[in-house]
């Protein structure tokens, strides 16, 4: 008997599964970024379940940029059933840690997706979906407005580097970046009151830096240009 291809095996070993593939791609959290006002109590999220017939069990917290720091934020509920076409708002409250009153500070919401398991199911693959998004923690009485950020941005072009500098409180998260032809695509956010040196890949060129960034409601800004 000769050897079995192995594209064959593979397709004998994912068929076990297929019959009974629960995916959580039925849920839809309500938006990309969560904006917390100083000045309120708490703020929501909506997470709906768009599945026919599956219901999904949500788990939902805040980190602080790691996965095993969890911010000083608190959700409710952090644990509860979906049933499909169902929706409902998750609950987000600051625990009163100390934060910096003179610039925005960001962290990041966790909406996990766990599907359910139907009685008498065998050689069932689960795909767990988990959800991140920023959340921004705004202070009050920040000078300028957010939309105000990415425009304020200074760019300059120092031996092989971009240097980025953000004057503003606020955070300014690229949609796209780039010199001439070339896209900085690694380059996704700029903290405020902050500078950025960025190596450029080999080749750059151009005489400008163009650039656009995400809005408060997950929008794209104006598209900007700056000489270099």
């Amino acid at each position: 008997m000769g050897r079995k291809n192995p594209y064959i095996l593979f397709l004998i070993i994912i068929s076990l599964f297929t019959s009974q593939i629960t995916y959580a791609g039925g849920i839809v959290v309500g938006r990309t970024r969560v904006i917390y006002d100083a000045d309120k109590r708490e703020a929501t999220l909506s997470v709906k379940n768009n599945a026919e017939s599956n219901p999904f069990l949500i788990q939902s917290w805040v980190d602080a940029g790691g996965e095993k720091t969890r911010g000083p934020f608190i959700i409710t509920p952090p644990l509860f059933r979906l049933n499909a076409q169902q929706e409902s708002n998750l609950r987000i409250s600051y625990t009163g840690s100390v934060l910096p009153t003179d610039r925005e500070s960001v962290f990041y919401i966790n909406v996990k997706a766990i599907p359910s398991t139907p009685k008498n199911t065998k050689n069932e693959l689960k795909l767990v979906v988990n959800t991140r998004i920023k959340l921004f923690y705004r202070p009050t009485k920040l000078p300028g407005k957010s939309f105000e950020a990415p425009k304020a941005l200074t760019f300059a072009r120092n031996n092989g580097h971009l240097v980025i500098k953000n004057p503003s409180p606020y955070h300014v998260v690229f949609s796209s970046l780039s010199i001439g032809s070339t896209f900085l695509k690694d380059v996704a956010m700029i903290a405020p009151l902050s500078q950025m040196d960025v190596v450029l890949p080999p080749g750059t060129s151009g005489s400008s830096v163009k650039w656009d960034a995400i809005n408060d409601y997950g929008g794209t800004t104006a598209r900007y240009e700056q000489p270099l």
